[in-house]
């Protein structure tokens, strides 16, 4: 049984990553810490009817931070309250010293387990942690699939067909700086080249959706999409399936791009990154990741210097 802790459990993405975890592959030990107890064991009460419906014998409760030591994934998805802006940048330093006190204790406790990353500005969070020396890249894993699930919904919109026959990617930053892979897009497992229309159809969607989202002043995340999508990025580590999918990592050389954490292809297995996938981009492709690349480290050295006024 894996151990899946979710720190930040009583919100709403954390509960759905919960909920949509009694329905993957694996079997899960789910541990919810949050500083809000009452809605903790509300959450608990509830999934715990809930599994009898579950795919697989799975247990559910409540826990304290000291259960992040020995758990197999971390998932993270702690944060300040969602307000009215036009990028996650303007969270960072708020939310580096949210993930600081939640991950500083694994350096010297022996954890050997997987961090799932959901706080944003992820990729610039996801640099800054890896260049303290708390866990290693490979275990260290940034969520941004929802990148992704948005350009296919826009193209899908864009042509008249459903979502799920759709394959494209967006890699790079999570955030203005990410870059679709226009060169790689299927329809049914046919290559679609898109239009000049198409594409500004499918950009729009994708571009602004966060920004549309924010402005409905809802007080609420991207729940549903995220909660799912972090299960089944839990779903390929439990089973070492080494399903590829996209997610932040620290790269090393991959992609053209040195020691900063980007969105990208990535193999998962049971001890996180098995490998980057490194397809062949075109000119504006890999231009797009190296100015993503410049965007997140100068995010980061942002956070130094608040961090240094502190």
């Amino acid at each position: 049984m894996m151990k899946v802790l979710i720190i930040g459990g009583a919100g709403g993405i954390g509960s759905s990553t919960a909920f949509n975890l009694l329905s993957a592959q694996g079997t899960y030990e789910i541990v919810l810490v949050d500083t809000r107890p009452n809605m903790i064991t509300s959450h608990v009460m509830d999934q715990e009817n809930a599994l009898a419906l579950g795919a697989t014998p799975d247990t559910v409760r409540g826990g304290t931070p000291e259960d992040t030591l020995d758990a197999d994934v971390v998932v993270l998805s702690a944060a300040v309250p969602l307000r009215l802006n036009s990028s996650r940048s303007v969270f960072l330093a708020d939310n580096a010293a949210i993930v600081g006190q939640c991950l500083r204790p694994l350096k010297d406790s022996g954890f050997g387990g997987v961090v799932l990353m959901l706080t944003n500005p992820v990729d610039a969070l996801m640099t800054w942690v890896h260049r303290q020396g708390w866990v290693p890249r490979h275990r260290l894993i940034g969520y941004t699939l929802n990148d992704s699930l948005r350009l296919r919904t826009g193209i899908a919109y864009a042509l008249g067909v459903h979502p799920r026959n759709v394959d494209a990617w967006m890699i790079g930053e999570h955030g203005e700086g990410q870059v679709p892979l226009y060169s790689r897009i299927t329809v049914g497992g046919e290559p679609v080249v898109l239009t000049t229309e198409q594409r500004a159809a499918a950009e729009e969607y994708a571009d602004n959706w966060y920004a549309r989202h924010v402005a409905l002043d809802s007080g609420r995340t991207s729940t549903w999409t995220t909660g799912l999508g972090t299960a089944r990025l839990i779903e390929a580590i439990a089973t070492d399936s080494g399903t590829v999918l996209p997610a932040s990592v620290v790269l090393d050389g991959e992609y053209g791009v040195h020691g900063a954490s980007l969105g990208v292809p990535v193999e998962l297995g049971r001890d996180g990154v098995r490998r980057v996938v490194e397809w062949d981009l075109t000119p504006g492709e890999l231009h797009g990741m190296q100015q993503a690349a410049v965007r997140v480290e100068a995010a980061v050295a942002d956070m130094d210097d608040v961090s240094a006024a502190r």
